[in-house]
């Protein structure tokens, strides 16, 4: 047992799976892109109070998941580090007076969250997002084009089988009156409530609807719905998400227990799922409007609407899935030579091909032309450069190992028929 490992509930991610998160993080980019959302970049930890006044005080994620930061003196400020995206943007949103923009301001950023959370399979305590954001904007257009930029980025990684997931949670002229039916229904069964569910009902009881626990499944079947208590305004809006969303062709189910864990949703909320093993349904990320959470980090009221996607779960539904991840390209060539000693003229060649922008490795081992040559098979390199007697007269070998055959080329010429080659393998 080695004596140091990485903390509970992270995990390092080796070049094949940095590989495989590379091409998430790169593919989400390039589609938000396409869909005129520009990258920004926010820190990984805020003031703690971004997030308590953001997300709720009364949500899981700052009850017992925010990862907090001790300060080093007694006047330092309490930060966390960030357990989602979103508050961080509003609040960059508001501090650079985003809103005198042009609106709605278009937003993606990729990168790591923190939970100090229970580590399960499958869930992390630093674990990846693909996020976009479109703040001020009140939809449901925009709603709709999430979605559906949602949808196509799990279609273009590779995921099959995704599902989508709507609901509309009502805005501050319906909610509150749902929320008083909601806890009327559950205090007619506190009977059966369990002790959290209990203690969370007076202080947030739309999170009871999104309770995991099994003695909460039948209960909340028969609890009312938020849906059918929308105000008029809500209810046309939710409408037209759906007939966007139809025109788009994005199938979608309406799941009246979809809430959103985070007190900053109002109206469209959505999750992607993947029915996974078993026919179990497995989260795969999800989003909403939050009408409300500019006004709360201190800005004018304006509408926004955004998703975050977990890569970690996209990596492993497509490893489940049995997709096959990118093969790691091996180098173009590797530099070998038939003097074992002499690792200048090899270490020089292959510098001078990296100049040229070639991908090349040097055997820099002082072993047999025969090791050398095996070594760059096993690298999956397409050729090696071999350098022998006839350097002095300026002349190397090219084998192509794929090919099998080989042939002599001038040293001034190698870069070029290197550049060559690989354009031609890389088109052809």
């Amino acid at each position: 047992m080695p004596a140091f490992r990485a903390p509970r509930g992270t995990r390092d991610l080796l070049p094949e799976d940095r590989a495989v998160f590379d091409r998430l993080a790169s593919t989400g980019t390039a589609l938000a892109v396409r869909y005129g959302y520009r990258p920004i970049e926010t820190p990984m930890f805020e003031q703690s109070a971004v997030f308590e006044r953001g997300i709720g005080s009364v949500t899981d994620v700052v009850e017992k998941e925010l990862f907090r930061i001790a300060p080093r003196s007694e006047e330092a400020e309490a930060w966390a580090l960030r357990p989602e995206p979103t508050a961080g943007i509003v609040r960059a949103y508001v501090q650079h007076g985003m809103q005198t923009w042009p609106q709605p301001v278009k937003l993606t950023f990729t990168g790591p969250m923190f939970r100090y959370d229970r580590p399960q399979a499958g869930r992390y305590r630093q674990f990846w997002q693909f996020d976009v954001e479109a703040i001020g904007d009140p939809g449901p257009a925009v709603d709709a084009e999430i979605i559906e930029l949602g949808l196509r980025f799990y279609g273009e990684v590779g995921v099959r089988d995704v599902q989508v997931l709507v609901n509309s949670i009502g805005d501050p002229a319906c909610r509150p009156a749902y929320i008083d039916a909601l806890r009327d229904f559950y205090r007619g069964h506190l009977d059966v409530l369990p002790p959290t569910e209990r203690d969370r009902l007076e202080r947030n009881a739309l999170r009871l609807l999104d309770s995991k626990d099994p003695a909460m499944v039948e209960l909340n079947a028969s609890a009312p719905r938020i849906t059918d208590r929308l105000c008029e305004a809500c209810a046309a809006h939710f409408a037209s998400v759906q007939v966007h969303l139809t025109a788009l062709g994005v199938p979608f189910r309406i799941e009246p227990g979809l809430v959103r864990g985070l007190d900053y949703y109002t109206r469209t909320a959505f999750e992607f799922y993947v029915a996974g093993r078993e026919g179990q349904q497995q989260a795969l990320g999800g989003g909403g409007r939050y009408d409300g959470l500019v006004e709360l980090l201190g800005g004018k009221p304006t509408p926004g609407i955004g998703f975050g996607l977990g890569l970690d779960r996209v990596a492993l539904v497509l490893a489940e899935q049995g997709t096959e991840p990118p093969a790691a390209e091996g180098p173009l060539a590797v530099i070998v030579g038939a003097d074992p000693e002499d690792t200048v003229t090899r270490l020089k060649v292959a510098t001078d091909l990296r100049a040229a922008r070639l991908r090349v490795r040097a055997d820099l081992g002082r072993r047999k032309l025969g090791r050398q040559l095996e070594a760059a098979g096993r690298d999956g390199a397409h050729f090696a450069v071999i350098l022998g007697d006839e350097l002095a007269q300026g002349q190397v070998q090219v084998r192509d190992l794929l090919a099998g055959t080989q042939r002599t080329v001038g040293i001034d010429d190698l870069a070029r028929e290197l550049a060559r080659a690989e354009a031609s393998h890389h088109h052809g």
